[in-house]
């Protein structure tokens, strides 16, 4: 994410190392870089113009002091400027009415269904919501078999009607189900295009004017650049919509849509999409995004996702087991799960300080932790609860069963025993306890 973006402007922020001060001629040089660098990234040339003088303006004069370097000061210049272009602070969806109605807009290919999931499962699990999905795709019988597989995974019921192509009656129909079946919540996906036309523009048009939503929500592709901030433009001036979504963040994303769409649509970026897995969703923060941009990690969403992870009574249970020595692999799968909910782990491991650069070059797999649950899930019930049980002869077959060699198995036994020696030394599992502790409190 941004890593393009994040290695230029720290090669910009180097023009001022060894300075003494700021000054006209370094600051103008230092940020002639960071405008080709934000131009590089997609961003619209008068917003990248904008945001380069605005800088220049509030760093030109500037008290340093002296504990503080000059590349220092306009690194945190440059942050909060970054900051304000995305909107400064985040902006949640706004659940009223009896039930809430939210539509969902964009073009074909932008995500929106899969992101329609997301939404359900987010206001399911996070807000405590009863959602409904509405399949208003009617053109693409895939999109709604789409929408009904997402439903599925995630225990969200979907609305559709078979061979009915009118997408107003469509969703009128469907708040009324949520109303007699008493979901508050209804999410309507909507028809994509190719390209925007006035077919389209009109029908969606309609369905917003028939059953006035409490949020409308556009969808758009971030790798799209600023082709995506063109089309958030002409969709707002038809559809007045109230945020957008910015979708596979995680890919190759140069980081433009991101930067650019606030000031041109002046509507608040809500969330954006970070993978394909139904949890794969965040509020977008805007202060949080500039941290990443500059490489300074983003510790406090991984908490946030470790948290949401964390269940004070399991892990009560397992300071326990550990107390005793007692940690055995059906523990160590369970933990392995958790980390995989956070979500993709490339994703989670550039949100600490340093990591992300890093790992610029290096592909981290999502299935990283195939090859570990293939091994334990080949062992017995009794030998994942108790480890000493692991002779020669039961590894052989372990390995046979996994589709691994014995040396793969034995380095994983070896590693879980240091592991386990490293949590018992940590005072019975104290430390641990009280540092889930400290992370719930933080979030009350």
């Amino acid at each position: 994410m941004f890593d393009n973006l994040s290695e230029r402007l720290e090669r910009s922020f180097k023009l001022l190392k060894g300075e003494g001060k700021i000054t006209e001629i370094n600051v103008a040089e230092t940020l002639k870089d960071v405008r080709r660098a934000l131009l590089d990234a997609d961003v619209n040339f008068k917003i990248a113009k904008n945001f380069t003088d605005t800088v220049k303006k509030k760093a030109i004069g500037q008290n340093v002091l002296t504990a503080v370097k000059p590349e220092q000061m306009m690194v945190k210049l440059v942050h909060d400027e970054l900051a304000d272009l995305m909107g400064s602070k985040a902006v949640d969806i706004e659940i009223k009415g009896s039930p809430c109605v939210i539509l969902i807009a964009g073009l074909q290919g932008s995500g929106k269904t899969t992101f329609t999931g997301k939404l359900a499962n987010y206001l399911k699990t996070k807000k405590g919501k009863s959602p409904l999905l509405v399949a208003g795709d009617v053109y693409r019988p895939a999109a709604i078999d789409q929408l009904k597989v997402l439903g599925e995974q995630i225990s969200v019921p979907v609305f559709s009607e078979e061979g009915n192509k009118n997408p107003v009656d469509l969703a009128q129909k469907g708040i009324k189900q949520a109303k007699s079946s008493g979901n508050d919540i209804v999410i309507v996906d909507t028809a994509g295009r190719l390209a925007i036309d006035e077919e389209m523009m009109k029908e969606i048009e309609a369905v917003k004017k028939a059953i006035k939503p409490n949020e409308t929500l556009f969808v758009v592709d971030s790798m799209t650049g600023q082709d995506a901030v063109n089309t958030a433009k002409e969709f707002n001036d038809r559809l007045d919509f109230d945020g957008v979504v910015l979708t596979k963040l995680d890919g190759d994303t140069r980081g433009g849509a991101a930067l650019s769409i606030r000031q041109v649509v002046d509507k608040p970026i809500k969330f954006v999409g970070t993978g394909e897995k139904m949890e794969a969703l965040d509020v977008f923060h805007p202060e949080r995004m500039a941290d990443r941009i500059l490489g300074m990690g983003d510790i406090v969403s991984l908490v946030e996702r470790a948290q949401e992870q964390f269940d004070e009574n399991e892990a009560k249970k397992l300071q326990k087991k550990i107390a005793k020595n007692q940690f055995d692999f059906n523990d160590f799968l369970s933990q392995i799960s958790q980390i995989k909910k956070m979500g993709n782990l490339k994703d989670l491991a550039s949100m600490i300080p340093g990591v992300g650069k890093a790992l610029k070059n290096i592909d981290i797999d999502d299935d990283a932790f195939k090859g570990v649950e293939a091994i334990i899930s080949s062992m017995t019930p009794e030998e994942r609860g108790n480890p000493t049980l692991l002779n020669g002869s039961r590894r052989k077959r372990i390995a046979k069963g996994s589709g691994t060699d014995i040396q793969e198995v034995n380095r994983l036994i070896k590693q879980f025993d240091e592991t386990r020696k490293m949590m018992k030394m940590m005072s019975g599992g104290k430390n641990m306890a009280r540092m889930m502790g400290n992370m719930k409190m933080k979030n009350r």
